[in-house]
């Protein structure tokens, strides 16, 4: 009998998995994942759990301040995913199979305001250091100012991009074009894979409280559509440049954030194509819930729905909002990640003590 994650893959989903704790990218594995994604957030979860306390004092032992401790507890389990998945980049020629590697959030952080140019040569800089060595690995870079400057030396450079934290379509083709231009540079095309990940569920909690007006028809879809359209540019842009790995789109952002709606919501939405990252609990979820998924990623809501969308909300603003509560979202969690660590880093310090007493 078929599963429901199973039922969505054969729809033509690459499911990927939102973490990479060690045990949730077995299991997921052994559910039918086929690539995982990183952030501060899911580090710091970890390491919350004790279970790599053993690693951090080796590292601390190494004399590492609180920030190389970080970075090599990230590298660490974006490895251990990688030799996970590393099977399926082989058995894909490098289309599917990877885990990716998020750049150092702090280059945006608005309290460090560190100038343009440094923040775009941070980027080539830590991208090309974090990738190199690497088969199934991505290194994600923000569609920011700075992000959006660094993708085309990136790219030109061998680095494969998972560009990130995408609301609209403008931020989309600053990406692709960037993304482009670099490829064009390489020497082949052989190994040129990209993906751009739009987020979904947070434009949808835009819209609850800053378009209210929405009927009910539109008022939670308007995240589905904008990433469904973005999709099919996605789609047309790169249908005659005959590449022989295919540029995808991630559907990030698909736990749902209101009570109300079941969890496998997004889920069911973009059934049919591309990557979905999912998080382990809506993983869960979907598995327990008996469905049958057949695609709906070319299906959009009615006429009459979609222009009630185009006339009631403002892409530009839209975007602009989610991209200042983005950064705000993406520095902090490295802060707390670093906090966590100098917490840690006292607490093993006094437990080695107090264990040399006794």
């Amino acid at each position: 009998m078929t599963s429901p994650l199973q039922s969505l893959i054969a729809t033509g989903t690459k499911l990927w998995l939102d973490s990479i704790d060690p045990e949730l990218v077995v299991e997921n594995r052994k559910l039918g994942a086929t690539g995982a994604t990183s952030n501060p957030i899911i580090v710091a979860d970890l390491i919350k759990t004790g279970r790599f306390d053993q690693d951090l004092v080796r590292l601390m032992n190494e004399g590492l301040d609180d920030s190389a401790v970080a970075w090599r507890m990230t590298d660490q389990l974006v490895r251990q995913a990688q030799s996970v998945f590393l099977e399926v980049w082989e058995s894909t020629r490098g289309d599917d199979g990877y885990v990716s590697f998020e750049l150092d959030p702090l280059i945006e952080d608005l309290e460090l305001n560190m100038p343009h140019e440094k923040r775009v040569s941070s980027y080539i800089e830590l991208g090309k250091k974090w990738s190199a060595g690497h088969k199934n690995r991505m290194i994600k870079v923000p569609a920011t100012p700075a992000g959006l400057d660094a993708i085309e030396e990136l790219c030109a450079a061998g680095v494969t991009l998972n560009v990130t934290l995408i609301f609209s379509d403008r931020q989309y083709k600053a990406a692709r074009d960037a993304m482009w231009r670099g490829a064009q540079r390489r020497s082949s095309l052989e190994t040129f894979k990209s993906v751009y990940s739009i987020f979904v569920s947070r434009v949808d909690v835009y819209t609850e409280k800053h378009v209210p007006q929405l009927s009910p028809r539109a008022q939670g879809q308007v995240g589905i559509v904008n990433a469904k359209r973005i999709w099919k540019q996605n789609q047309e842009f790169w249908a005659d440049k005959k590449l022989p790995l295919k540029q995808e789109m991630i559907f990030a952002s698909t736990g749902t954030k209101k009570k109300d709606d079941p969890p496998w919501k997004y889920v069911a939405a973009f059934a049919g194509s591309d990557i979905e990252t999912n998080p382990p609990q809506t993983n869960d979820a979907v598995q327990k819930s008996g469905m049958t998924f057949e695609r709906q990623i070319d299906k959009l809501p009615p006429d009459d729905v979609l222009a009630e969308i185009d006339r009631e909300v403002d892409m530009q603003k839209l975007e602009e909002v989610l991209m200042s509560e983005g950064l705000q979202k993406f520095a902090d969690p490295q802060k707390a990640l670093l906090k966590l660590i100098a917490e840690k880093r006292s607490a093993l310090k006094s437990g080695h003590a107090a264990a040399g007493v006794s």
